[in-house]
């Protein structure tokens, strides 16, 4: 798939989930302590805690609020990046799902989502999401949540990024 055409797909996804998705339930979380109760285990490795880090440090240093992490999102994420290692494909495919998923079980209002392939730091995937004007969009989006997931495809040696924002 082409640059203009992947970006092209990714535009039309991320309109569709900012825009047209809303939560059926009208009883949307209001709190953390809420959104507690749909907490799942999820463990952290030392690169998705310090890409957290790192986007935070960054919305803050331009004036954003820091996102907390939500659990159920870096699952979502890290479903995410299994589906590409397993299919050996980059994209956002499903994107839709996973937006309404987190919609649904945490009442969020927005999602947005970005991936990213072999990259080996933290710090330069982060630099390739802010030298990508939608990627940029995202990380300096109106969000209060977000989950990543990063895994190797034990294969290649290849890390996946799959890096969810939610507004709820």
């Amino acid at each position: 798939m082409t640059a203009v055409s992947f970006r092209a797909l990714f535009l039309v996804f991320t309109f569709y989930a900012m825009s047209s998705c809303s939560s059926d339930n009208s009883e949307l979380p209001k709190s953390n302590a809420a959104l507690s109760q749909k907490i799942v285990d999820y463990t952290y490795n030392s690169s998705e805690i310090e890409t957290m880090n790192l986007i935070n440090t960054y919305r803050v240093s331009i004036g954003l609020n820091s996102l907390a992490k939500i659990n159920y999102i870096s699952l979502k994420s890290e479903e995410h990046d299994n589906y590409m290692i397993i299919n050996n494909v980059v994209d956002h495919n499903d994107f839709i799902v996973r937006s309404e998923s987190i919609m649904n079980v945490l009442g969020a209002k927005s999602v947005s989502e970005n991936i990213a392939y072999n990259y080996n730091t933290s710090q330069s995937v982060l630099n390739a999401w802010l030298a990508s004007p939608e990627h940029k969009k995202n990380i300096e989006g109106n969000y209060t949540h977000f989950g990543i997931a990063i895994r190797m495809d034990p294969v290649t040696g290849k890390k996946y990024y799959t890096n969810i924002f939610a507004k709820i």
